[in-house]
């Protein structure tokens, strides 16, 4: 009863009303949401520390950027947003931080599309190699849409495009990538799904920001490749999977285009079939099926997508160890 009290006094003032409100469509920073609501950023901080005190809101830091988000769980997350749908929409100060919103995105989908026009030429080389990516795309989904699916964490998230895949059919995503500009490209392809159960992270793949067993689906989508490691990877994957969960991991099979090393950071030349097999038996999954995907198209396709699937075998899951943030988080 005293945690709801004191939600409800925290939401009680028209600036934190409009938080709620902002925040109840996706992730912001401190920087917008003073752009937003044209209040200087210690005022605005003040009431975002209140409304965090109360658990209404979830603090996370990007290097030196801080997000804010409605609270994901917690005994008053239910409270953040059944008060942000009740705020009125009409409302004109309302009304017109949703414009400013919209030019805050508008104003960070142009740097993310920037930055995707700088790359695109390299990606789309890339992609000529092998299948088309939709025959990946339904490969994946064959194997991992689920009705049950509690939270997917996207590993190496890249773009996002996992988590437009399996986000709407999952309670909520997470997509965790260690680079700025692939954060913000992923960010803002949310933003347009539009996936609101879906949240971007800053984080190692060898050293998630994420409890022990509480991803029912995890992905790993052309990431291993580039890793020094791969199977500490999947091993820090597999701690994260809840027991029953799925690993799902597409990258390519061996292949010799040794340019890819110089010119797109590729630390592997693909993957033999048994030695993920190896790596997956090693961190205690279950296989359940590999699948090859040959390349199409002209001669310079020269790249096959190995997909492969295994299983954390269920049981009893152990208690969190540590206090969650959101869902499935340190």
């Amino acid at each position: 009863m005293e945690q709801l009290l004191a939600g409800l006094r925290a939401a009680g003032e028209p600036t934190r009303l409009r938080l709620l409100a902002l925040l109840a469509r996706g992730e912001l920073t401190v920087t917008e949401l003073t752009q937003i609501l044209r209040q200087s950023q210690p005022r605005v901080s003040r009431h975002l520390k209140l409304l965090c005190e109360a658990a209404l809101l979830e603090r996370f830091r990007e290097g030196s950027w801080v997000f804010y988000r409605l609270a994901g769980s917690g005994p008053v997350a239910e409270l953040a947003e059944v008060l942000s749908d009740l705020i009125p929409q009409e409302d004109i100060v309302i009304a017109r931080d949703m414009e400013r919103l919209e030019a805050v995105r508008a104003a960070r989908a142009e740097k993310a599309a920037a930055y995707f026009r700088a790359n695109a030429e390299e990606w789309s080389r890339i992609r000529s190699l092998y299948v088309p990516e939709d025959k990946v795309e339904q490969t994946m989904l064959e194997f991992g849409a689920r009705d049950d699916i509690g939270l997917i964490a996207d590993l190496g998230t890249g773009t996002g495009r996992m988590l437009e895949l399996f986000g709407p059919k999952a309670k909520s995503g997470v997509g965790i990538d260690l680079s700025p500009e692939m954060l913000a490209l992923a960010r803002t392809q949310l933003a347009q799904a539009p996936l609101q159960n879906c949240s971007i992270r800053q984080g190692d793949l060898y050293d998630l920001p994420m409890q022990d067993e509480t991803a029912d689906l995890v992905t790993l989508h052309m990431v291993l490749h580039y890793l020094d490691d791969p199977a500490a990877s999947i091993a820090e994957a597999v701690r994260i999977l809840k027991p029953g969960g799925r690993l799902l991991i597409a990258d390519f099979a061996p292949h010799e285009l040794d340019y890819l090393r110089e010119t797109h950071a590729h630390r592997r030349l693909g993957f033999g079939e048994d030695e993920v097999k190896e790596w997956l038996a090693d961190a205690g999954l279950q296989i359940r099926e590999t699948r090859h995907l040959p390349p199409e198209g002209g001669e310079d396709a020269k790249l096959t997508v190995s997909i492969w699937v295994a299983d954390k075998a269920a049981g009893p899951a152990r208690k969190p160890e540590k206090a969650m943030e959101f869902e499935g988080a340190k």
